[in-house]
C-alpha cells in the first residue's frame, strides 16, 4: 500500500519528510502525575535529527496536561467492582472509578491532521496500555492513509500479535533508534525493507520480522530533545523536571522483569563527562529537578562516585534535586556513596526490597539480601534520606505469613512501604512459563487488576494487605515531636492534623473495636467487606513498634 508513498518522497515531490511521535493517553484507576516526560521519544527525534537533518520529526504528549473522563468499568476487569465499591475520601482509599486520562483518541486525531506528517509513530511502552495505543493507530487510520509504526516494550514483546493490527503498518523490536533512522531512509529512497533491522512489516497477507541488529553505540546517542515541550511543562514540587539516562539494559536477570526483551543482555554506560554537561546544559535551560531513569543507576560504583563528585564541584546543590524515581540498586551503596548522593542534591531514595524472604529472592533470582538492605536503610536514614521501600505483594511461590513477615519488618523501619500487586508482563522469563497472558489478559497486566491468585494468597488477602500497607503509613505520617509516643497518643494527635487525618483515625478506631473497615463516603462511612480483619488482626498482633522516616517510635 505504501509503494506510491516511497516513490513521491524520493522523487521530491515532497520536499521535506514529516514524522510524529506520539506518547498515547492511557486507561486505568489513577495516573502518575510524574514522570510523563516522553524521554524515548525525544531520544528518537534526537537521532534522526543527527542522521536524518532534513526530517522533520515531532514530538507529540497526548498523556499529560488533559483533564481525565470517567469510563465504565473494561469488562476485563468488572471483578474488581465488589473491591473498590465506594468514592473513598479516606487516607486509607483504594480506588473506584475508571479513567481515560490525556486527549480523546477523536482530538488526537485532529491534531495529526493538522500537522500532516508522512508517518506516525507511536510508542507502546506497557501492555495494560496496549489498546490505548491501538485505538489511537485505529482512529488515525480511519481519517489518514499515512504509515503507522509502533514500537515500545509492548512490541517488543509481541510484535507479532500487535503487527496482527490492522491499522499497524510496521512495529520496531528492541532498541528504536537505528531500525527507525533505517526505516525512514528507506522510505526517502525507495529502498526495501528486508535490510531494516528489528522492523516488522506486512507483505501481502504475511507478517515479516527482519532479525536483530546492532543498535547505535548508547554512547554515541545525542542527547534527547525536548525542543517540543517549555521547559516548565514537567514539574516536580512547582519545579521544571528532566529525565536523565546514564545506562541502559540491565546486568540481573531477575525472572518478572521484561527489560532484555527490549534492551538484550548488554548493560551498557554513558561517559561521565557526557552526562555532567547535559546536566549543566538542562540547568541552563532551567530545569531544577533531574530524575535519573535508569534501571541501575548505581551499578556501576565507581563511575557513580566520579559522577557524584563531578555534579558536586559543577552543579549548586542547594539549587537543584536529584532523584531515582525508578529505584536504585541497594547492593551497589554504601556509606561513601550515600553521604555523596546527599551533598549531589539527592534527598530520597526508593529501595526494592521485593520480600524479605531469601528463598523467594533466590527463585525469582534477584541477586539482593535483605541483610544489605537493612545495612543500607539504617546508613540512609542517619543521613537525613526519605526512604521508600518497596514491597512486592503474591509473588508466586510466596506463602502469606511470608508476606506478613516483610510488611512487619518494613513497618519497624524508617521507611514508607511502597506496595506493588505483582503482575506478569509478556517478555519475562516468569510469564513465558505460564499460560496466564493470552491475549484477553492484556488489560489485567496490571498492579490494581489483583490479578493472579495463587495457592498461596487470594485476592482478599492482596486487597487487605494492600489497605494495611496504607495503614501503617498513615500512622508512620503522624507527626511526633517525642522519641517515643503510644498508639492511642499518636491517634489522639492526628485527630487535630486536619479533616483526613481525623477521618482516618475514626475509621481505625472502629476497625480496632468493631473488626470491620470502612470507607469514607460522601453519605458516612461505609464497610468495605472484601477486607478481611482477621488477616489485619493477625499482622497487627505481629507489630512490635512502628517507625516513622524520622525515626519516631508509635508504640504497641
Amino acid at each position: 500500500m505504501f509503494c506510491g508513498v516511497l516513490f513521491l518522497l524520493s522523487n521530491g515531490n515532497k520536499s521535506q519528510m514529516k514524522i510524529l511521535l506520539i506518547q498515547p493517553p492511557i486507561r486505568d484507576f489513577y495516573d502518575t502525575e510524574i514522570r510523563l516526560q516522553p524521554l524515548g521519544l525525544c531520544m528518537l527525534k534526537a537521532v534522526i535529527k543527527k542522521h536524518l537533518p532534513d526530517v522533520e520529526v515531532i514530538v507529540k504528549d497526548y498523556h499529560q496536561g488533559y483533564e481525565r473522563k470517567t469510563l465504565k468499568y473494561p469488562s476485563e476487569l468488572s471483578y474488581l467492582k465488589p473491591f473498590y465499591p465506594y468514592h473513598d475520601a479516606g487516607p486509607f482509599s483504594m480506588f473506584h472509578h475508571f479513567y481515560h486520562f490525556g486527549a480523546t483518541y477523536e482530538a488526537v486525531t485532529e491534531d495529526v491532521i493538522r500537522e500532516g506528517p508522512d508517518m506516525v509513530g507511536i510508542s507502546s511502552l506497557f501492555t495494560a496500555y496496549a489498546n490505548e495505543a491501538l485505538a489511537c493507530a485505529n482512529e488515525i487510520k480511519r481519517q489518514l492513509n499515512i504509515p503507522i509504526v509502533m514500537g515500545g516494550p509492548h512490541v517488543s514483546a509481541l510484535p507479532l500479535e500487535v503487527l496482527k493490527d490492522p491499522n499497524v503498518d510496521f512495529v520496531i523490536r528492541g532498541e528504536g533508534e537505528r531500525p527507525l533512522v533505517e526505516l525512514l531512509r528507506a522510505f526517502e529512497s525507495g529502498g526495501t525493507l528486508d535490510r531494516v533491522p528489528n522492523l516488522g512489516f506486512k507483505r501481502d497477507t504475511q507478517s515479516v520480522l527482519n532479525p536483530l541488529g546492532e543498535p547505535y553505540d548508547f554512547q554515541d546517542l545525542p542527547w534527547p530533545d525536548f525542543s517540543d515541550f517549555p521547559f516548565n511543562r514537567y514539574l516536580f514540587e512547582k519545579r521544571p523536571l528532566c529525565f536523565m539516562m546514564t545506562s541502559r539494559g540491565c546486568p540481573h536477570h531477575c525472572t518478572f522483569c521484561s527489560v532484555h526483551q527490549t534492551f538484550g543482555k548488554k548493560f551498557s554506560r554513558r561517559r561521565v563527562s557526557d552526562i555532567v554537561s547535559e546536566i549543566q546544559e538542562r540547568y541552563r535551560q532551567g530545569y531544577r529537578v533531574f530524575d535519573f531513569e535508569d534501571d541501575n543507576l548505581t551499578f556501576d560504583r565507581e563511575d557513580f562516585k566520579t559522577l557524584l563528585g563531578q555534579l558536586m564541584k559543577s552543579i549548586p546543590a542547594k539549587e537543584i534535586r536529584f532523584m531515582a524515581m525508578n529505584g536504585v540498586s541497594y547492593m551497589s551503596l554504601d556509606q561513601d556513596i550515600l553521604e555523596m548522593m546527599k551533598a549531589a542534591g539527592f534527598k530520597s531514595l526508593n529501595l526494592s526490597l521485593v520480600t524479605a524472604n531469601p528463598y523467594t529472592l533466590a527463585k525469582v533470582r534477584r541477586p539482593h539480601t535483605v541483610e544489605k538492605f537493612l545495612d543500607v536503610v539504617r546508613q540512609a536514614h542517619d543521613l537525613g534520606f526519605g526512604i521508600v521501600a518497596y514491597q512486592i505483594l503474591g509473588l508466586p511461590d510466596e506463602s502469606l505469613a511470608d508476606m506478613i513477615e516483610t510488611m512487619t519488618l518494613l513497618a519497624g523501619l524508617p521507611v514508607l512501604i511502597g506496595v506493588s500487586i505483582f503482575y506478569l508482563v509478556p517478555g519475562c522469563s516468569m510469564a513465558k512459563k505460564s499460560d496466564f497472558i493470552s491475549p484477553p489478559d492484556r488489560t489485567i497486566s496490571r498492579s490494581t487488576a489483583m490479578a493472579i491468585e495463587t495457592g498461596h494468597v487470594s485476592r482478599d488477602d492482596l486487597y487487605t494487605l494492600f489497605i494495611t500497607a496504607r495503614i501503617i503509613n498513615f500512622i508512620k505520617g503522624i507527626w511526633i515531636d517525642e522519641k517515643e509516643m503510644s498508639i492511642d497518643d499518636a491517634l489522639d494527635r492526628a485527630e487535630s492534623l486536619g479533616k483526613r487525618e481525623k477521618t482516618g483515625v475514626e475509621i481505625l478506631r472502629r476497625l480496632f473495636k468493631e473488626k470491620v473497615m470502612h470507607a469514607a463516603t460522601g453519605n458516612g462511612l461505609k464497610p468495605l467487606p472484601r477486607f478481611r480483619s482477621d488477616l489485619f488482626s493477625g499482622l497487627w498482633d505481629r507489630l512490635h513498634d512502628i517507625v516513622t522516616q524520622k525515626g519516631g517510635i508509635v508504640s504497641r
